[in-house]
């Protein structure tokens, strides 16, 4: 973890990404809107898997996986004292390079993906397979890229050397 650099202007952001942080909508609601969606879409009978136990099992695994990869990131977050609000990356004090960070810049995306997937397959739909598509281009595009600018601006060479060494998702 490392301190920010106080004498960057952090709020000024490019028009790109100003933007881009307008549109977004808070994780969260994001999740459950994309879950939302799988549930319909499985109701069109287009199935991948038939239901199993095998299914079941792997389905459960992925959900517990997804769900202790959001609770390590959110425990890293609050032993940092940062900010946990994706809506306000501005607000960030602390870089967390350290634990699950280590594997990973976006662990607590990563488990809602591992969430969402786990959803997918318990619901059996190969259609869902392009949902999760979307919920990560949606995500890198309107929350992950915008979060990387303020970060960098916050914490300018310490972010880039993260950078450098953890890759984005896994």
């Amino acid at each position: 973890m490392s301190q920010p650099d106080t004498s960057c202007a952090c709020e000024s952001l490019t028009t790109a990404s100003g933007f881009l942080m307008k549109l977004r909508i808070p994780p969260p609601v994001l999740a459950l809107l994309f879950g939302f969606a799988m549930w319909q879409i499985s109701k069109t009978g287009v199935l991948l898997v038939p239901s199993s136990e095998v299914k079941n099992v792997l389905s459960l695994a992925i959900l517990v996986a997804g769900l202790l990869t959001e609770i390590f990131s959110v425990l890293s977050f609050r032993r940092a004292s940062t900010t946990v609000n994706p809506m306000k990356p501005e607000t960030t004090t602390q870089l967390v390079t350290s634990g699950i960070y280590n594997l990973s810049r976006n662990p607590m995306y990563l488990g809602v993906l591992l969430v969402l997937s786990s959803l997918a397959l318990w619901l059996g739909s190969v259609l869902n397979i392009g949902v999760l598509f979307l919920f990560v281009f949606y995500i890198t595009l309107f929350q992950i890229i915008p979060e990387e600018k303020v970060l960098s601006g916050i914490f300018p060479e310490t972010f880039l050397q993260y950078k450098s060494r953890v890759r984005r998702w896994v």
